[in-house]
């Protein structure tokens, strides 16, 4: 992708391994971001997510690999979607025939920490505009 001349494109280069603050810094187009702020963020407990803030989960979960009935010793990475429709939090997986209900917050809470103890998951929140403005997807209780 080429450039106009004078455009100011700001862009990270990795170091460490820190790709997901670059990234986030990249497309945000300056240095908001640093590896404590990350930090930070990643380490405040489920107890604090205002989860009628927001409208949805998405899960980025290792995922094992096979071949019909035979299992490989391989890992992909799987997206999967969480939301709750009429007071239920539904677990909404595309590779389960139905959604799966994991019921009100305490069940997606469970469902969350089980996810997040395999490791090398992530957790995007998906809030509104007007909700990611006022940070009201955090309690600060």
């Amino acid at each position: 992708m080429s450039q106009a001349p004078g455009a100011r494109v700001y862009h990270e280069r990795q170091r460490l391994e820190l790709c997901a603050v670059h990234a986030l810094n990249n497309v945000l187009q300056q240095q908001l971001f640093s590896q404590e702020a990350a930090d930070e963020i990643c380490k405040r407990p489920l107890s604090q997510l205002a989860l009628s803030q927001v409208l949805g989960l998405i899960l980025n979960l290792p995922s094992p690999v096979s071949l019909g009935l035979l299992s490989l010793p391989l890992r992909r990475r799987h997206w999967v979607a969480l939301r709750q429709v009429d007071g239920v939090y539904y677990n909404l997986d595309s590779k389960l025939r139905v959604p799966e209900a994991l019921g009100d917050e305490d069940g997606v809470r469970t469902f969350l920490a089980a996810a997040l103890a395999q490791g090398l998951c992530e957790v995007l929140l998906v809030v509104t505009k007007e909700v990611e403005e006022k940070g009201c997807w955090l309690r600060t209780d």
